[in-house]
């Protein structure tokens, strides 16, 4: 029999860590670049973040405060996605400093840029995927009770990707050889995806009764 520990958010977790952001993960990283209307470049990453619909490509993050990305994809309306591999770990975590907004994260991490296809921010020249996006909603979010809350939900639609051709094996899309790096819940906890977590379920067949 299962014995449960209960606890309403509201009046708090009483553990050392709020458990909801390990058991709501790993999550994917959303490494963003964004740029200002003046042409400051700004990389950030965010731990809320996922992939929302599939036709046309949707993917979303939330940035609890109204940061620089914010307000700088509100500004030009585009932003790009870098995947964040083993390799890129640390460099992704630098950019998390709390930099002013006049400093680009690029130039304080010594990471080059690439520019993008269809949109002005650029992209991490070393990452090996990347969506170049154009925001489609910026909404702040609210509680039960309608308060609005500090936190921004930013949505944009995928209008171009690049991928490391060495990640397509026979056409598919290889993730366990890309080295994925994941967040999960603890204060400094990071996951990455390898071939050892690799489960193939086909879909079923519907069954007749």
């Amino acid at each position: 029999m299962l014995n449960f520990y209960s606890y309403e958010p509201q009046k708090g977790h009483g553990l050392p860590h709020d458990p909801f952001n390990a058991i709501v993960g790993p999550r994917p990283i959303g490494w963003i670049a964004s740029q200002s209307h003046t042409g400051v470049v700004n990389l950030a990453p965010y731990s809320f973040f996922n992939a929302l619909n599939y036709i046309p490509p949707i993917i979303g993050f939330s940035s609890i405060g109204y940061k620089d990305t914010v307000r700088n994809v509100q500004e030009t309306g585009e932003f790009v996605w870098n995947l964040v591999t083993a390799d890129l770990l640390e460099v992704m975590n630098q950019s998390c400093a709390p930099y002013p907004p006049e400093v680009s994260e690029f130039d304080a991490t010594g990471l080059e840029q690439t520019p993008s296809k269809l949109v002005k921010p650029p992209r991490v020249a070393i990452a090996k995927v990347a969506f170049e996006c154009r925001c489609t909603e910026i909404m702040q979010l609210k509680s039960f009770s309608g308060e609005a809350l500090p936190t921004w939900l930013v949505l944009g639609e995928v209008v171009n990707v690049h991928i490391d051709q060495s990640l397509l094996i026979n056409g598919i899309y290889d993730t366990a050889a890309a080295g994925h790096v994941l967040r999960g819940g603890g204060p400094a906890d990071y996951f990455t995806i390898g071939p050892e977590q690799l489960i193939k379920l086909g879909r079923p067949e519907m069954i007749e009764r």
